[in-house]
Protein backbone atom coordinates (compact mmCIF):
# COMPACT_ATOMS: atom_id res chain seq x y z
CA UNK A 1 0.00 0.00 0.00
CA UNK A 2 1.46 3.59 -1.05
CA UNK A 3 0.59 6.72 0.19
CA UNK A 4 -1.17 9.75 -2.01
CA UNK A 5 2.67 10.80 -3.03
CA UNK A 6 3.18 7.12 -4.01
CA UNK A 7 5.65 6.12 -1.14
CA UNK A 8 5.00 3.24 1.05
CA UNK A 9 2.39 3.56 3.91
CA UNK A 10 3.48 3.51 7.09
CA UNK A 11 1.87 0.22 8.74
CA UNK A 12 -0.70 0.70 11.72
CA UNK A 13 1.39 -2.91 13.67
CA UNK A 14 -0.42 -4.90 15.70
CA UNK A 15 1.61 -6.40 18.87
CA UNK A 16 0.91 -9.37 20.94
CA UNK A 17 -0.32 -12.96 20.55
CA UNK A 18 -1.59 -14.84 17.09
CA UNK A 19 -3.28 -18.32 17.96
CA UNK A 20 -5.42 -21.08 17.07
CA UNK A 21 -8.63 -20.97 18.50
CA UNK A 22 -10.42 -24.23 19.34
CA UNK A 23 -14.30 -23.31 18.91
CA UNK A 24 -16.63 -24.79 20.09
CA UNK A 25 -18.61 -26.46 17.18
CA UNK A 26 -21.73 -28.34 18.75
CA UNK A 27 -23.48 -25.79 20.52
CA UNK A 28 -22.77 -26.20 24.02
CA UNK A 29 -22.74 -22.83 26.14
CA UNK A 30 -19.66 -23.99 28.60
CA UNK A 31 -16.64 -25.41 27.90
CA UNK A 32 -17.37 -28.29 30.37
CA UNK A 33 -20.08 -30.33 28.21
CA UNK A 34 -18.14 -29.65 24.81
CA UNK A 35 -16.97 -32.54 22.83
CA UNK A 36 -16.27 -31.77 19.01
CA UNK A 37 -14.11 -28.31 18.37
CA UNK A 38 -13.03 -26.42 15.36
CA UNK A 39 -9.73 -25.16 14.98
CA UNK A 40 -9.14 -21.40 13.24
CA UNK A 41 -6.57 -18.90 13.04
CA UNK A 42 -6.97 -15.73 16.12
CA UNK A 43 -5.61 -14.18 18.16
CA UNK A 44 -7.30 -10.49 19.21
CA UNK A 45 -4.18 -8.60 17.58
CA UNK A 46 -3.58 -10.55 14.61
CA UNK A 47 -7.55 -10.15 13.69
CA UNK A 48 -7.18 -6.39 14.08
CA UNK A 49 -4.19 -6.64 11.83
CA UNK A 50 -6.74 -8.66 9.56
CA UNK A 51 -9.19 -6.74 9.79
CA UNK A 52 -7.20 -3.48 9.24
CA UNK A 53 -5.99 -4.83 6.14
CA UNK A 54 -9.53 -6.26 4.95
CA UNK A 55 -10.58 -2.01 5.25
CA UNK A 56 -7.38 -1.01 3.52
CA UNK A 57 -5.15 0.02 5.97
CA UNK A 58 -1.34 -0.63 5.71
CA UNK A 59 -1.05 -3.58 8.64
CA UNK A 60 1.60 -5.54 10.04
CA UNK A 61 1.71 -7.90 12.90
CA UNK A 62 4.51 -8.51 15.90
CA UNK A 63 4.81 -11.35 17.37
CA UNK A 64 5.62 -15.21 18.08
CA UNK A 65 4.68 -18.16 17.19
CA UNK A 66 6.22 -21.97 17.58
CA UNK A 67 8.43 -23.63 14.81
CA UNK A 68 5.35 -25.89 14.07
CA UNK A 69 2.20 -26.17 11.76
CA UNK A 70 0.43 -24.23 13.45
CA UNK A 71 2.64 -21.30 13.82
CA UNK A 72 3.25 -21.99 9.51
CA UNK A 73 -0.81 -21.91 9.17
CA UNK A 74 -0.77 -18.39 11.08
CA UNK A 75 1.92 -16.72 9.09
CA UNK A 76 0.31 -18.02 5.73
CA UNK A 77 -3.13 -16.52 6.82
CA UNK A 78 -2.19 -13.23 7.82
CA UNK A 79 -0.22 -13.19 4.61
CA UNK A 80 -2.60 -14.03 2.63
CA UNK A 81 -4.83 -10.77 3.75
CA UNK A 82 -1.78 -8.61 3.05
CA UNK A 83 -0.64 -8.17 6.74
CA UNK A 84 3.17 -7.99 6.54
CA UNK A 85 4.95 -10.54 9.23
CA UNK A 86 8.56 -9.87 9.06
CA UNK A 87 8.16 -8.68 12.82
CA UNK A 88 6.17 -12.61 13.99
CA UNK A 89 8.91 -14.77 15.22
CA UNK A 90 8.89 -18.37 14.95
CA UNK A 91 10.70 -20.20 17.70
CA UNK A 92 11.43 -23.90 18.60
CA UNK A 93 10.79 -23.10 21.84
CA UNK A 94 7.72 -23.00 22.76
CA UNK A 95 4.46 -24.63 20.50
CA UNK A 96 1.78 -22.38 19.05
CA UNK A 97 -0.71 -20.47 21.56
CA UNK A 98 -3.96 -22.30 21.69
CA UNK A 99 -7.46 -20.74 22.72
CA UNK A 100 -10.40 -22.00 23.68
CA UNK A 101 -13.57 -20.23 22.61
CA UNK A 102 -17.54 -20.54 23.16
CA UNK A 103 -20.51 -18.58 23.52
CA UNK A 104 -22.95 -18.21 25.82
CA UNK A 105 -26.61 -18.47 26.12
CA UNK A 106 -27.31 -15.06 25.81
CA UNK A 107 -24.87 -15.46 23.08
CA UNK A 108 -22.20 -13.77 24.54
CA UNK A 109 -18.11 -15.39 23.74
CA UNK A 110 -15.93 -16.60 26.11
CA UNK A 111 -12.54 -17.73 26.05
CA UNK A 112 -9.55 -19.63 27.59
CA UNK A 113 -6.03 -19.12 26.27
CA UNK A 114 -3.23 -21.40 26.74
CA UNK A 115 0.32 -18.96 26.72
CA UNK A 116 2.47 -20.95 25.06
CA UNK A 117 5.08 -19.16 22.03
CA UNK A 118 2.84 -15.54 22.21
CA UNK A 119 4.52 -14.94 25.83
CA UNK A 120 7.95 -15.03 24.53
CA UNK A 121 7.71 -11.89 22.70
CA UNK A 122 10.89 -9.64 24.12
CA UNK A 123 12.43 -6.67 24.12
CA UNK A 124 14.68 -7.55 20.87
CA UNK A 125 11.62 -8.03 19.08
CA UNK A 126 10.50 -4.72 20.12
CA UNK A 127 13.84 -3.09 18.68
CA UNK A 128 12.98 -4.89 15.38
CA UNK A 129 9.87 -3.75 15.07
CA UNK A 130 10.31 0.16 13.94
CA UNK A 131 8.20 1.72 16.55
CA UNK A 132 8.82 4.98 15.69
CA UNK A 133 7.42 4.71 11.39
CA UNK A 134 4.40 3.02 12.54
CA UNK A 135 0.76 5.09 12.06
CA UNK A 136 0.10 3.56 15.26
CA UNK A 137 0.30 0.76 17.55
CA UNK A 138 -2.53 -1.40 18.44
CA UNK A 139 -1.97 -3.90 21.78
CA UNK A 140 -4.32 -5.97 23.76
CA UNK A 141 -4.12 -7.29 27.59
CA UNK A 142 -3.08 -10.44 27.19
CA UNK A 143 0.32 -9.83 26.40
CA UNK A 144 0.80 -8.38 29.82
CA UNK A 145 -0.42 -11.80 31.36
CA UNK A 146 3.49 -13.06 31.72
CA UNK A 147 6.67 -12.16 31.18
CA UNK A 148 8.63 -11.56 28.96
CA UNK A 149 5.46 -10.06 26.37
CA UNK A 150 4.43 -8.10 29.77
CA UNK A 151 7.55 -6.03 29.70
CA UNK A 152 7.79 -6.00 25.75
CA UNK A 153 4.53 -4.73 24.76
CA UNK A 154 5.09 -1.92 28.16
CA UNK A 155 8.18 -1.16 26.67
CA UNK A 156 6.33 -0.65 22.67
CA UNK A 157 4.05 1.70 24.33
CA UNK A 158 6.87 3.98 26.29
CA UNK A 159 8.48 4.05 23.04
CA UNK A 160 5.72 4.32 20.91
CA UNK A 161 4.37 7.42 23.36
CA UNK A 162 8.09 9.40 23.19
CA UNK A 163 8.00 9.33 19.09
CA UNK A 164 4.17 10.34 19.29
CA UNK A 165 2.85 7.34 17.85
CA UNK A 166 -0.66 7.04 18.42
CA UNK A 167 -1.40 3.86 20.91
CA UNK A 168 -4.97 1.69 20.82
CA UNK A 169 -5.14 -0.07 23.86
CA UNK A 170 -7.67 -2.95 22.83
CA UNK A 171 -8.14 -5.05 26.52
CA UNK A 172 -9.65 -8.23 26.64
CA UNK A 173 -9.13 -9.01 30.38
CA UNK A 174 -9.26 -13.43 30.32
CA UNK A 175 -10.16 -13.85 34.05
CA UNK A 176 -8.72 -17.26 33.32
CA UNK A 177 -5.40 -15.65 32.85
CA UNK A 178 -4.90 -13.59 35.97
CA UNK A 179 -6.32 -15.16 39.48
CA UNK A 180 -5.45 -11.91 41.41
CA UNK A 181 -7.04 -9.04 39.25
CA UNK A 182 -5.10 -6.46 41.36
CA UNK A 183 -1.84 -8.07 38.94
CA UNK A 184 -3.51 -6.97 35.59
CA UNK A 185 -4.75 -3.70 37.15
CA UNK A 186 -0.93 -3.04 37.58
CA UNK A 187 0.17 -4.37 34.00
CA UNK A 188 -2.68 -2.74 32.29
CA UNK A 189 -2.03 1.09 34.34
CA UNK A 190 1.21 2.01 31.92
CA UNK A 191 -0.46 0.78 28.87
CA UNK A 192 -3.80 3.18 29.71
CA UNK A 193 -1.46 6.13 30.32
CA UNK A 194 0.27 5.81 27.05
CA UNK A 195 -2.84 5.23 24.97
CA UNK A 196 -4.53 7.34 22.63
CA UNK A 197 -7.48 5.28 22.37
CA UNK A 198 -8.56 2.95 24.94
CA UNK A 199 -11.37 0.28 23.91
CA UNK A 200 -12.87 -1.98 26.54
CA UNK A 201 -16.46 -3.68 27.21
CA UNK A 202 -18.44 -3.48 29.99
CA UNK A 203 -17.38 -7.12 31.54
CA UNK A 204 -13.67 -5.68 31.07
CA UNK A 205 -14.36 -2.50 33.41
CA UNK A 206 -15.75 -4.29 35.68
CA UNK A 207 -12.82 -6.60 36.06
CA UNK A 208 -10.08 -4.06 35.55
CA UNK A 209 -12.19 -1.54 38.00
CA UNK A 210 -14.65 -3.02 39.75
CA UNK A 211 -17.23 -1.08 38.02
CA UNK A 212 -21.01 -2.33 37.55
CA UNK A 213 -22.44 -2.82 34.50
CA UNK A 214 -23.74 0.81 34.08
CA UNK A 215 -21.91 2.26 31.07
CA UNK A 216 -22.94 5.91 31.88
CA UNK A 217 -20.72 5.20 35.16
CA UNK A 218 -18.23 3.42 33.19
CA UNK A 219 -18.00 6.00 30.82
CA UNK A 220 -17.29 8.85 33.65
CA UNK A 221 -15.16 6.70 35.10
CA UNK A 222 -13.22 6.83 32.10
CA UNK A 223 -12.96 10.45 32.04
CA UNK A 224 -10.81 10.99 34.61
CA UNK A 225 -8.24 8.39 32.95
CA UNK A 226 -5.14 9.42 30.33
CA UNK A 227 -6.32 8.44 26.93
CA UNK A 228 -8.34 10.84 25.26
CA UNK A 229 -10.42 8.86 23.53
CA UNK A 230 -12.32 5.98 24.91
CA UNK A 231 -14.74 3.54 23.87
CA UNK A 232 -16.94 1.33 25.82
CA UNK A 233 -19.10 -1.63 23.96
CA UNK A 234 -21.58 -4.33 24.91
CA UNK A 235 -22.07 -6.72 22.21
CA UNK A 236 -25.99 -6.60 21.65
CA UNK A 237 -26.43 -3.71 23.83
CA UNK A 238 -24.05 -1.01 21.53
CA UNK A 239 -21.25 0.86 21.99
CA UNK A 240 -20.91 3.83 24.06
CA UNK A 241 -18.47 6.83 23.06
CA UNK A 242 -17.52 10.47 24.54
CA UNK A 243 -18.31 13.38 22.47
CA UNK A 244 -18.35 17.23 22.94
CA UNK A 245 -22.10 16.84 23.67
CA UNK A 246 -21.34 14.29 26.67
CA UNK A 247 -21.97 10.43 26.22
CA UNK A 248 -23.14 9.01 23.02
CA UNK A 249 -24.55 5.66 22.81
CA UNK A 250 -24.86 3.50 19.05
CA UNK A 251 -27.45 0.73 18.99
CA UNK A 252 -26.11 -2.40 17.66
CA UNK A 253 -27.18 -3.72 14.19
CA UNK A 254 -29.80 -6.66 13.62
CA UNK A 255 -27.43 -9.49 11.70
CA UNK A 256 -28.00 -13.51 12.06
CA UNK A 257 -24.99 -13.66 14.23
CA UNK A 258 -23.60 -17.32 14.19
CA UNK A 259 -20.77 -16.78 16.46
CA UNK A 260 -19.41 -13.37 18.22
CA UNK A 261 -15.36 -14.24 18.02
CA UNK A 262 -13.80 -11.59 16.52
CA UNK A 263 -16.36 -9.48 16.64
CA UNK A 264 -14.42 -6.70 18.82
CA UNK A 265 -11.56 -6.97 17.27
CA UNK A 266 -13.52 -5.79 13.66
CA UNK A 267 -15.12 -3.40 15.59
CA UNK A 268 -11.18 -2.14 17.09
CA UNK A 269 -9.91 -1.83 13.11
CA UNK A 270 -13.12 -0.03 12.14
CA UNK A 271 -12.75 2.35 14.35
CA UNK A 272 -9.27 3.14 13.93
CA UNK A 273 -9.33 3.24 9.99
CA UNK A 274 -11.58 6.10 10.87
CA UNK A 275 -9.25 7.91 13.19
CA UNK A 276 -6.71 7.67 11.45
CA UNK A 277 -8.91 9.38 8.29
CA UNK A 278 -9.76 12.26 10.94
CA UNK A 279 -5.78 12.61 12.27
CA UNK A 280 -6.91 11.27 15.59
CA UNK A 281 -9.90 13.62 16.12
CA UNK A 282 -12.17 12.70 18.99
CA UNK A 283 -14.96 9.55 17.02
CA UNK A 284 -18.14 11.31 15.89
CA UNK A 285 -21.48 9.16 15.65
CA UNK A 286 -20.60 8.10 12.18
CA UNK A 287 -16.95 6.81 13.13
CA UNK A 288 -18.59 4.54 16.11
CA UNK A 289 -21.55 3.48 13.98
CA UNK A 290 -19.11 2.20 11.12
CA UNK A 291 -17.37 0.39 13.98
CA UNK A 292 -20.50 -1.47 15.09
CA UNK A 293 -21.30 -2.19 11.52
CA UNK A 294 -17.44 -3.83 10.95
CA UNK A 295 -18.33 -6.18 14.79
CA UNK A 296 -21.72 -6.74 13.59
CA UNK A 297 -21.09 -8.22 10.34
CA UNK A 298 -18.02 -10.37 11.81
CA UNK A 299 -20.15 -12.23 13.75
CA UNK A 300 -22.34 -13.75 10.68
CA UNK A 301 -19.79 -16.12 9.90
CA UNK A 302 -18.12 -18.21 12.14
CA UNK A 303 -14.21 -18.18 13.52
CA UNK A 304 -12.18 -14.96 14.24
CA UNK A 305 -11.30 -14.40 10.69
CA UNK A 306 -14.15 -15.34 8.13
CA UNK A 307 -16.33 -12.39 9.24
CA UNK A 308 -13.86 -9.63 8.96
CA UNK A 309 -15.25 -7.80 6.57
CA UNK A 310 -13.72 -5.61 3.50
CA UNK A 311 -14.17 -2.09 3.16
CA UNK A 312 -16.34 -2.79 -0.06
CA UNK A 313 -18.43 -4.81 1.90
CA UNK A 314 -18.78 -2.87 4.69
CA UNK A 315 -19.77 0.21 3.13
CA UNK A 316 -22.30 -2.04 1.38
CA UNK A 317 -23.41 -2.75 4.59
CA UNK A 318 -24.08 0.42 5.23
CA UNK A 319 -25.36 2.10 2.26
CA UNK A 320 -28.17 -0.34 1.92
CA UNK A 321 -29.63 0.91 5.07
CA UNK A 322 -28.65 -1.71 7.58
CA UNK A 323 -30.88 -0.87 10.94
CA UNK A 324 -30.10 -0.87 14.31
CA UNK A 325 -31.48 -3.11 16.87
Amino acid sequence: MTDPFGQPARPVLSMGETLIDLIVADGEPSLAEASHFTARPGGAPANVAVALARLGVSAAFCGVVGADPFGDRLRATLNADGVETSRLRSTPNADTTLAFAWKDARGDGHFRVLRLADRLLNRDDVAAAGIGDLAALVAGSVALAAEPSRDAVTHAVALASEAGVPVVFDVNIRPTLWPDLAVARAACAPIIAGATLLKLSVADAGHLFGLPPDPVAIMDHLATLPPPIAVLTDGGRGAWYRSGKGVGHVPSFAVEAVEPTGAGDAFTAGLVSRLIATGWAPPAEADVRYASAAGALATTKAGALDGLPTKAALEAFLAAGAGSS
